[in-house]
C-alpha cells in the first residue's frame, strides 16, 4: 500500500476545503436577484396601423446614388465631396473606433492572461529584525524572476454577456455613423435647392425691375401729354426702387445660403462661393415601395441603431444578473527568486504557486440589486426609444407623403392662376397705355402677377425639397442586410426574466 506523505495529505485536504467551501457559497449565498425583472418588448410594425397613410404604391426604395435623379451633376459632386470632409463624420467615425475598442477589451477578458516581471532590489536588512545573520545586518541585492497566469472561468458567462454588449454597442455606433451620413446628404440637397429656389426668385424679380422700368416709362408719356401726374410718376419710380432692393436682398441670401454649402462640404466659406449655379430637375415621380412598415426597419439606420441599443441592453441585464453568482479564477505563478546572481539560477530558488480564487458576494447592502434595477431600467428606457423611433419614423413618411401630394395639387391650381394673374397684367398694361386704365389697376396686376408667380417657384421648389426629406424618411439608400447589421432575430426583443437568465 502506498503511503501518502504529509505535503500530499495537505494538499487533498486543501483541495477537499476548497470544493467544500465553494459548494457551501454557492448553496448559501444571500444576495439574489428575486423580484427584478421587466416586461417591456419592443413593438413590432403591424402594431401601427398604416394601411391608409402608407399605401403600397410599387414603389422602388431610394438607391445609395438618388441624388442624381435630379439632373444637376453638381449636387452628387458636393454630396460626395461632404462625406469626405465634413467633421461630422470624422466624430461619427471616431465613435466606432472606441466602440470597437470595447470589443477588443471584452474579448480579451475570455482568455488567459500571462505576465512577466522582473525586479532587482537593493537593501540592507536589519541585525535585530526577522532575518537573522548572515543575511542580517548587511547589504544584499535581491533578484526576481516571476511569469503568472490567470483565468477567469466565466461560467455564468458574465464576461461573454460583456462582449455581447460591446459588439451590439458597435453596431448602434456603426448605425449612428450611417444616420450621420444621410443627414449630411440631405442637408446638402436641401441647401442647394434652396440656393436654386433663391436664384429662380431672383429671376423672377429682375424680370419684374423690367417691368417697372416700362411702367415707369409708360407714365412718363403720360404725364406728358398730361393723362397723369407727379404723383404716379413718383409711384412707378418708387416701385421701381423697390424691386431693385428686393434684388439686392435676394443677392444677400443667396450669399448667405452659399456659406452654408462651404460649412456642410466641411471647407471655409469661400468654398461656397466657387459653386455654380443649380441647374436641377423635376426628379424622379413619387411612389411608396410595398411592405413599407416592415422593411422600413432595415432601411433607417436610427431604427437600426435603436434596435442594437435594446439588444445591447438585453445583455448588460444577463451581465448584471451573473455577477449574483461566484467568480472562479484560476491563478499560477513560477518563478526565481534570490540574493546575488550566483543562485538565481539554481533549482532551490523556484517559487511555484497555483490555484482557484472564489468570489461570492454573501451581504452587500443591495448594491448588486441596485445595478440589476439600473440595466432593466436602462433595457426599458432603450425599448421606449425604440418605439417612439418606429412610431417617428412612420409618421415622418406618411407626412412627407401627404405634403408632396398635397404640394402636387396646389400646383395645378398656382399654375392656372399665374396664367390667369399674366394675361389680366398684360391687358391691364395694354389699356393703360391707351389711356383706358389708371396707373394703380397696372401697378395691382403686376403685383398679383408677381405673386403667383412667386407661389409657383417656391412650390416647386418646395415640393423638391419634399422629396429629398421623403429620400431621407425612407432611409437614403441604407440598408442593413448589405451593411451588416441587420437584425439576428425577427421576434421583438426582451430583457432575460429571472427564469431565462443565462447561468
Amino acid at each position: 500500500m502506498e503511503t501518502m506523505t504529509p505535503h500530499r495529505s495537505r494538499l487533498r485536504t486543501g483541495a477537499r476545503a476548497v470544493l467544500i467551501a465553494a459548494a457551501t457559497m454557492i448553496a448559501s449565498g444571500c444576495v439574489n436577484d428575486a423580484g427584478i425583472k421587466s416586461d417591456k418588448q419592443i413593438a413590432a410594425p403591424a402594431t401601427y396601423e398604416t394601411q391608409q397613410s402608407l399605401p403600397a404604391e410599387g414603389g422602388q426604395w431610394p438607391a445609395m446614388d438618388w441624388s442624381a435623379q435630379f439632373g444637376d451633376p453638381q449636387l452628387p459632386a458636393l454630396i460626395d465631396e461632404a462625406l469626405r470632409g465634413n467633421p461630422s463624420l470624422e466624430q461619427a467615425r471616431a465613435r466606432i473606433e472606441k466602440a470597437s475598442s470595447y470589443v477588443g477589451s471584452a474579448n480579451s477578458a475570455l482568455y488567459p492572461n500571462v505576465t512577466g516581471s522582473y525586479s532587482w532590489t537593493r537593501e540592507q536588512y536589519s541585525g535585530n529584525a526577522l532575518v537573522p545573520p548572515p543575511i542580517g545586518g548587511t547589504w544584499q541585492s535581491e533578484n526576481t524572476v516571476l511569469a503568472g497566469a490567470s483565468w477567469d472561468l466565466d461560467l455564468w458567462g458574465k464576461n461573454r454577456e460583456r462582449l455581447r454588449q460591446s459588439v451590439s454597442q458597435e453596431k448602434v455606433a456603426d448605425a449612428e455613423a450611417e444616420q450621420v451620413r444621410i443627414s449630411l446628404s440631405a442637408s446638402v440637397a436641401s441647401a442647394y435647392t434652396h440656393l436654386a429656389q433663391l436664384y429662380a426668385l431672383r429671376d423672377i424679380e429682375t424680370r419684374e425691375v423690367t417691368n417697372r422700368q416700362t411702367i415707369a416709362r409708360i407714365t412718363e408719356g403720360r404725364v406728358g401729354a398730361g393723362l397723369d401726374t407727379n404723383v404716379e410718376r413718383e409711384t412707378a419710380y418708387g416701385e421701381m426702387a423697390t424691386s431693385r432692393s428686393s434684388v439686392s436682398a435676394l443677392d444677400g441670401q443667396i450669399a448667405t445660403v452659399r456659406y452654408q454649402l462651404g460649412a456642410l462640404l466641411g471647407e471655409g466659406p469661400d468654398r461656397g462661393l466657387k459653386i455654380a449655379d443649380p441647374s436641377l430637375g423635376k426628379g424622379a415621380d413619387v411612389a411608396l415601395p410595398d411592405n413599407l412598415p416592415a422593411d422600413l426597419l432595415s432601411r433607417r439606420p436610427d431604427i437600426v441603431a435603436a434596435y442594437w441599443q435594446v439588444d445591447a441592453a438585453t445583455h448588460g441585464v444577463k451581465e448584471a444578473k451573473a455577477e449574483f453568482f461566484p467568480d472562479i479564477n484560476l491563478s499560477a505563478a513560477i518563478g526565481l527568486d534570490a540574493f546575488g546572481w550566483g543562485r538565481l539560477l539554481t533549482a532551490a530558488s523556484r517559487e511555484i504557486q497555483a490555484g482557484p480564487a472564489i468570489h461570492l458576494p454573501i451581504f452587500d447592502a443591495g448594491a448588486l440589486r441596485s445595478q440589476l434595477k439600473g440595466r432593466y431600467a436602462d433595457f426599458d428606457y432603450d425599448v421606449a426609444t425604440y418605439n417612439q423611433t418606429l412610431i417617428d419614423a412612420l409618421s415622418e413618411v406618411a407626412t412627407q407623403v401627404t405634403q408632396i401630394r398635397s404640394t402636387d395639387r396646389q400646383l395645378v391650381d398656382a399654375r392656372q392662376a399665374l396664367d390667369a394673374q399674366t394675361q389680366a397684367y398684360q391687358l391691364a398694361l395694354v389699356r393703360y397705355k391707351a389711356g383706358l386704365n389708371q396707373q394703380l389697376q397696372v401697378l395691382n396686376a403686376d403685383d398679383n402677377r408677381l405673386a403667383a408667380e412667386t407661389a409657383v417657384v417656391n412650390l416647386e421648389m418646395g415640393r423638391r425639397t419634399l422629396q429629398v426629406g421623403l429620400i431621407k424618411a425612407l432611409g437614403g439608400g441604407f440598408d442593413a442586410s448589405h451593411s451588416g447589421l441587420d437584425a439576428t432575430v425577427q421576434t421583438p426583443i426582451a430583457a432575460a426574466s429571472s427564469d431565462t437568465a443565462n447561468r
